[in-house]
């Protein structure tokens, strides 16, 4: 017998012989031609294939208190011949990617309850209505102040010149509304942009 029994790797690894049985029909350890238990091997090869955090569990510690032998296996030991069909740097990879998301989504969600970040969609849809109010109150207002604006300047022309000089409203109303349509037409090329 070239390697170690069941029972002789459980103690080695510090796990229960349930959990070398388990890690051995998972294709986790490494085998000689007769059946027994190629430590180094084995060892290099569930380092590569679960879960770090497992690990630390499984031993009573945490994650953080892992060692760096325990993260990278030896070089020598990382041969092709063992390496297994997951790869830790890849599910560390993986891990990684998965906390920085969580932590980029919990901090969308804050600020969005501060206020910080508003639904883009409801964003368009109050500044369109907001541009479309001030387009209507504009396109009313010539009518509302064309009666106004041409008494004042009727009164004003007859102080400076002392004539009575009568200004028509439709006349006025007309000049404002043309001016103001110009106005409006030239705003109507502005883009809002909310990138």
């Amino acid at each position: 017998m070239k390697g170690m029994s069941e029972r002789a790797y459980a103690a080695h690894a510090g796990l229960s012989r349930g959990a070398i049985q388990k890690a051995r029909k998972s294709g986790r350890l490494v085998l000689f031609a007769d059946g027994s238990i190629d430590a180094a091997a084995s060892d290099a090869r569930r380092a590569a294939t679960t879960d770090p955090d497992q690990q630390q569990r499984a031993k009573g510690g945490t994650a953080r208190q892992s060692t760096a032998a325990q993260r990278t296996p030896d070089a020598n030991l990382a041969a092709p011949s063992i390496s297994g069909p997951g790869d830790s740097s890849s599910y560390l990879k993986a891990r990684t990617a998965l906390t920085v998301y969580q932590a980029q989504e919990r901090q969308i969600a804050i600020q969005k309850k501060k206020g910080v970040l508003v639904d883009r969609a409801r964003a368009e849809t109050l500044v369109f209505r907001l541009a479309r109010q001030e387009r209507d109150a504009w396109v009313t207002w010539p009518a509302r102040v064309a009666a106004i604006m041409a008494a004042e300047l009727s009164a004003e022309m007859e102080k400076t010149t002392g004539e009575a000089i009568s200004i028509g409203t439709g006349v006025l109303q007309r000049v404002l509304e043309t001016h103001v349509r110009d106005q409006l037409a030239a705003l109507a090329d502005l883009k809002v942009s909310l990138e």
